[in-house]
């Protein structure tokens, strides 16, 4: 049994995607979820906020004889002396985790992958084998981590495009949520995700009948949408300022159109929206505090400076978080293992 794999995806950077990973990780983990992060963007942001630096330069420059980051599980492909390699997962330990939360790394190098998965893709068509593997390294890869990590959940990042690497990590993806910041580039983002997805994945259901390897696990490629989240830029008196209701205002509409292909609801704004999973503050100065401790805002104390105001806000993310995974948890159908042998029905 493959393990749900939820990838956070929109081809509009800057809206607090790799943030947004990083702390849903850690809260599932700190719920007793057993979590992988896979860092499936060449820009390797969420591997450098997990990873302190000694160990990120390690990692990410001391390429040996383990496939200690995603480029180095594919490097058997690429070299074309066999299959992916079994990959090697960083296990973030804080706190009370034990070992609840792992990374697959992310690497720069991930990039030259690109032309190969590029030229797999109308190869699958044709029914080649090794086409298929290499289209489908990205889940494979995944899942293999999954099953070593015994992960509930697979949180992935990606990129802000629509290239080939995202069009193999995305079929790889049961699930997606769109991060969303208040302007035109995120509207505009939407607009091109939806149409793609749709045909990435008919693409992709058209060439798993032509897979002449049986003994091959591939993705189903569902890519099924669960909402948005929307980061707001500024917050006051908890309604987001003048400059973004304009862009907050149209998001319903444009989501229920380009993404799920449904008519708009004219009478629905962002906040009673079903599809929007999360207003998410700003958290302004949190988050350099956070960076600078290597933990989620959620997780400062006194010692990390949050002190005063900073405490109650550090406080009031673990709410805001806390809310997102359980929403995206009851729309995937998903529970820990732990609860689910126990037969519990909450998350």
């Amino acid at each position: 049994m493959s393990a749900p794999v939820i990838s956070f995806f929109n081809n509009k950077g800057g809206v607090g995607k790799t943030s947004l990973i990083y702390h849903l990780a850690w809260m599932y983990a700190d719920n007793d979820w057993r979590v992988l992060a896979a860092d499936l963007d060449p820009q390797a942001n969420l591997t450098a906020t997990f990873l302190k630096e000694d160990r990120l330069e390690s990692v990410v420059f001391e390429y040996g004889d383990e496939a200690d980051t995603i480029y180095e599980c594919v490097q058997p492909l690429i070299r074309g002396v066999g299959d992916v390699a079994d990959p090697v997962l960083e296990h973030i330990e804080a706190d009370s985790l034990s070992e609840n939360l792992a990374l697959l790394s992310g690497d720069l190098s991930l990039s030259k992958f690109e032309d190969q998965l590029a030229g797999a893709w109308p190869r699958c068509a044709d029914g080649e084998e090794r086409a298929f593997r290499v289209a489908s390294a990205f889940w494979r890869i995944m899942q293999q981590a999954a099953r070593q990590h015994e992960a509930d959940l697979v949180l992935m990042d990606l990129g802000p495009n629509l290239g080939a690497i995202n069009r193999s990590a995305l079929i790889a993806a049961d699930y997606v949520v769109i991060p969303l910041a208040p302007d035109l580039f995120s509207i505009k983002g939407m607009r091109n995700l939806g149409p793609t997805l749709r045909k990435w994945r008919e693409q992709w259901n058209d060439r798993l009948n032509k897979n002449p390897a049986q003994d091959l696990s591939l993705p189903e490629g569902k890519m099924q949408p669960v909402g948005y989240t929307v980061q707001q830029h500024s917050v006051r008196l908890d309604r987001p300022a003048k400059a973004y209701r304009r862009w907050i205002g149209r998001m319903p509409n444009v989501y229920r159109e380009e993404i799920l292909e449904e008519l708009p609801d004219e009478s629905v704004d962002v906040r009673s929206d079903h599809h929007c999973l999360a207003l998410l503050k700003h958290y302004r100065s949190l988050m350099p505090l956070a960076q600078e401790a290597r933990k989620p805002m959620f997780k400062l104390k006194y010692a990390d400076g949050a002190i005063g105001a900073h405490a109650q806000a550090a406080k009031d993310t673990y709410a805001d978080f806390k809310d997102l995974a359980d929403e995206i948890s009851r729309r995937i159908g998903t529970r820990p293992s732990r609860l689910a042998a126990q037969g519990h029905t909450d998350s």
